[in-house]
């Protein structure tokens, strides 16, 4: 990702880390059962794989403890929250890595 966060241009940064249960919000579509809670993911899709014209984030949080917690939502977001090295999960674990002109 490239950023400007308060050094050099062209500075690397990667996101904090954040717990599965603060990292995606639930998906709201007309096209989404009520039933079950999909968490948005990028290019609007749920993280399960599911596009429904018009789906967007809500204003709340996806829980995956939930009962109605989307089953494949849940196991996606275990495998991306497994690959985030157990080194970089503290709250002072950012990289951060400049350009040398």
């Amino acid at each position: 990702m490239w950023t400007h966060v308060g050094g050099e241009w062209f500075e690397v940064s990667r996101p904090p880390y954040l717990p599965v249960d603060m990292r995606w919000e639930r998906a709201v579509a007309d096209g989404l059962t009520a039933d079950v809670s999909h968490a948005f993911g990028i290019f609007d899709r749920t993280l399960c794989g599911i596009q429904v014209a018009g789906m967007s984030p809500s204003d709340y949080w996806w829980l995956p403890e939930r009962e109605n917690a989307c089953g494949a939502c849940r196991d996606m977001a275990g495998v991306i929250d497994g690959r985030w090295p157990q080194a970089l999960r503290s709250e002072d674990a950012r990289v951060s890595v400049a350009r040398r002109l």
